[in-house]
């Protein structure tokens, strides 16, 4: 226990309803959270709001946080999606780049000639991004599926998307029907794109599943 992360025991105790873990946790982040915000917006009474919305976010993803990501990247992750859905909403898009310049850092990287190197940040940021987002949804579906036992449809989409075979071949494998098996990828691909899109994602996230 000793030598347990800091950020992980106050996220067990987060979850085990300790209230003076969740007053830590918001006294934590809160100040770092408020000044990348404001960094972006300028305006505080906004910037609060969106700080809010992602502990709000934090709370409602807590179940499907296991802890293998850094919890200040997580935390930083979520508010960059309540930014990028409040500038949508605005109708404006981010002008700077919505990752620091390092872990330890509250600075933010802006844009410029002798920033070469944070196209590669973005894009690492925007990997990084997508991972979380869809290492939720699988879990999600997976959990579900679990919860009612439907062991033919997890096989199915293992050996489709995880070995990579054709459909005909899972479904000699599986002893289903070629239409059962192109039945299970269809609604895969379609909740999976639901719920993609309930988390709000930034628009240039999963353009083949989010866009219609």
């Amino acid at each position: 226990m000793e030598s347990a992360d800091p950020d992980q025991l106050l996220v067990e105790r987060v979850r085990r309803g300790d209230t003076d873990a969740w007053r830590d946790l918001i006294d934590r982040y809160e100040g770092r959270l408020t000044a990348y915000v404001e960094c972006r917006l300028g305006r505080r009474p906004i910037c609060e709001d969106v700080v809010q919305e992602t502990f709000i976010g934090f709370l409602n993803s807590l179940p499907n946080y296991d802890g293998s990501r850094p919890l200040e990247n997580y935390l930083f992750t979520i508010c960059a999606y309540k930014l990028t859905d409040y500038l949508r909403r605005e109708g404006r898009r981010p002008t700077i780049p919505l990752s620091p310049r390092d872990r330890s850092s509250t600075e933010w990287e802006l844009p410029g000639p002798a920033e070469r190197a944070s196209s590669r940040a973005r894009s690492g940021e925007r990997r990084r991004w997508e991972e979380t987002a869809l290492v939720q949804t699988l879990r999600t579906q997976i959990g579900n599926w679990k919860s009612k036992g439907n062991w033919p449809k997890l096989k199915c989409l293992e050996l489709l998307f995880v070995r990579g075979w054709a459909n005909r071949d899972a479904a000699a494998a599986l002893e289903l029907t070629e239409q059962q098996v192109a039945n299970y990828k269809s609604d895969f691909i379609t909740r999976t794109r639901s719920l993609l899109r309930r988390q709000q994602l930034p628009d240039d996230l999963f353009p083949e599943l989010v866009d219609d």
